[in-house]
C-alpha cells in the first residue's frame, strides 16, 4: 500500500553515533510516509547532536545518559509536540523506532510501516538477517527475552530484542510508561500483547555494529540481561496483582465495615 506522506516519525535514540548518525539520518528521512527525523542524544561525548542536526534531524539532548527507554520515551514526546501542527484529521503519527547505527542499510525500514498504516497490526518488529560480523554472546539474553514474554503472553518472538519497531501512538501509549533501560523492547511485546492489541514480525535488511568478546561487551550484554529479567519480572508480578480478589469493602455479614 502506498503510506500517506507526513504520516510517519522515525525516532533514533543514540549514544556516541558520531561517525553513523549522519548516514542513518538520511536514510530515514528518505522513508515513505516520514517527514520528521527525532535524534535523541542520551548524553553523548562525541559530535552525535551536532551531525544529526546537520543531517536534517530535530535533536533533543538528554545532559546525562539515561538509558534506551528514556531516550525512545522522549523521541516520542517530541514527535508528539509536532503533532499538534499537523490537521486535525491527520491524527498522530506513527512511531517508527530507529537504531543509530544502522547507517545507510534504514532505507530498508520501510517495509515496517504498511501493516501499521493499513491497520493490519499495532506493532511491527523488524527480523535482522545474519550479521556481516558475528557476535560474541551466547544467546542467553535472547533466551531469557524469548521464553519469558512467551510465558506471559503465548506469543513467541522471533528475536525478541529487535529495536526497529513501527507501532501506532495508541499502542504506544498503552505500553508506556516503558521498561527500563534495556528491557523496553520485551517490554513493549509483552504490554502490547497484553492489552489485546496484534504484532507482526517483517523480515528486513538491516545492518548494525554488534557487540563482540571482549570486556565491554559482555558487561553490556550483563546489563541488557538484568533489564530484560527486571521488565519480565515487572509484569509476572503485575500480572499476578491483577489475579488478586478486588476487596469489596464489605464483611462477610455483608453489612460492610462501621
Amino acid at each position: 500500500m502506498d503510506v500517506p506522506a507526513g504520516s510517519v516519525v522515525a525516532v533514533i535514540p543514540a549514544k556516541d553515533e558520531a561517525e553513523r548518525i549522519s548516514a542513518t539520518v538520511v536514510a530515514a528521512a528518505g522513508l515513505p510516509g516520514v517527514d520528521l527525523v527525532v535524534v535523541v542524544d542520551d548524553g553523548s561525548r562525541d559530535g552525535t547532536a551536532e551531525l544529526a542536526r546537520a543531517a536534517g534531524a530535530v535533536v533533543a539532548r538528554h545532559p546525562r545518559n539515561r538509558g534506551k527507554a528514556a531516550a525512545m520515551a522522549t523521541g516520542a514526546r517530541m514527535a508528539g509536540l509536532h503533532d499538534h501542527a499537523l490537521p486535525s484529521a491527520t491524527g498522530p503519527r506513527h512511531l517508527l523506532f530507529v537504531d543509530a547505527d544502522l547507517e545507510a542499510s534504514a532505507a530498508h525500514l520501510g517495509v515496517l510501516v504498511p501493516p501499521v498504516a493499513s491497520g493490519t497490526a499495532d506493532m511491527s518488529i523488524a527480523i535482522l538477517p545474519p550479521q556481516r560480523t558475528p557476535g560474541g554472546g551466547r544467546g542467553f539474553v535472547v533466551r531469557l527475552a524469548r521464553d519469558g514474554s512467551a510465558r506471559l503472553t503465548g506469543w513467541r518472538a522471533t528475536q525478541p530484542l529487535s529495536g526497529m519497531r513501527c507501532l501506532t501512538r495508541a499502542a504506544f501509549d498503552r505500553a508506556s510508561p516503558l521498561a527500563r533501560g534495556w528491557g523496553v523492547e520485551v517490554g513493549l511485546t509483552v504490554d502490547v500483547l497484553q492489552a489485546g492489541l496484534r504484532i507482526v514480525e517483517v523480515p528486513c535488511d538491516l545492518h548494525h555494529r554488534v557487540s563482540g568478546p571482549g570486556w565491554r561487551a559482555q558487561l553490556h550484554r550483563a546489563r541488557q540481561y538484568r533489564d530484560v529479567w527486571l521488565a519480565l519480572a515487572v509484569r509476572r508480578l503485575r500480572g499476578a496483582a491483577s489475579r488478586l480478589p478486588v476487596a469489596t469493602g464489605r464483611t462477610p455479614s455483608g453489612r460492610g465495615d462501621r
